[in-house]
């Protein structure tokens, strides 16, 4: 039996024209802050933005945007807040602080509520944060929204590289296009990433240094904005 709400999802999601999944092979290697940042950049250049953090190993867009009192509004489903310009849902207005360990079908199941009661307005972007590693989030996600692009994020460890071809070797056999993979953190002048993603002939978006002064603007999206990663994370926006 179909579920009645996978279609309501297209309904949710039919005024947005592009949605972007924001993915790693693996945690730690600042794929959050990248989203966030990507989300803020394209709010400053213009455009209508979502932002939907479903990390469901840890939801952390909130503390990086600092956000704090705010809930979605009850309409018919969730309106999002709308916070720097962005509207905003994350799972942690139902976790809370705490974990969310779900497993298998209960994963699934709180993707497609969270898909189905949310209430997007018009929008040019939706950028999700996505948990890491190749589970049930990211293949529900792919099934339940067709039209989803993903963009990789790595560090410059050929141990992290190694998830990244697993990720793209999956969304490629799945015909799901791949925006490109953004090599973030870096504290080397090496290019084995750039080799390696050129290998797997995938786009290599750019190199983000490893910047001192991001910890000190988790919180505070005026003050991340500043920052030389922001910088980056703009120019990446431009390439999207």
């Amino acid at each position: 039996m179909v579920d009645p709400r996978v279609n309501i999802i297209e309904q949710r999601l039919k005024r947005i024209t592009r949605v972007i999944a924001v993915s790693s092979g693996k945690g730690g290697v600042g794929k959050s802050m990248v989203a966030t940042t990507l989300a803020l950049s394209l709010v400053k250049r213009g455009f209508k933005v979502g932002l939907f953090d479903l990390d469901f190993t840890s939801p952390s867009t909130h503390l990086i945007l600092g956000i704090e009192g705010v809930q979605p509004k009850e309409e018919k489903g969730l309106v999002p807040p709308l916070v720097y310009g962005l509207e905003y849902m994350s799972l942690v207005y139902y976790s809370g602080n705490q974990a969310a360990p779900l497993r298998g079908t209960d994963t699934s199941n709180a993707l497609i509520e969270l898909l189905a009661v949310t209430l997007w307005s018009e929008l040019d972007y939706l950028v999700i944060d996505m948990p890491p590693g190749i589970g049930d989030a990211v293949l529900d996600l792919i099934r339940l929204v067709p039209r989803v692009e993903f963009l990789i994020v790595t560090t410059s460890s050929l141990l992290a590289f190694e998830t990244v071809k697993k990720l793209s070797g999956l969304l490629r056999d799945l015909n799901v296009p791949i925006l490109g993979v953004l090599e973030n953190m870096k504290m080397t002048d090496t290019a084995d990433i750039k080799r390696q993603t050129e290998l797997l002939d995938l786009k290599f978006i750019m190199e983000i240094p490893y910047d001192p002064e991001i910890e000190a603007a988790i919180g505070y999206p005026e003050k991340l904005l500043a920052t030389s990663f922001a910088q980056k994370v703009n120019a990446v926006a431009q390439t999207v």
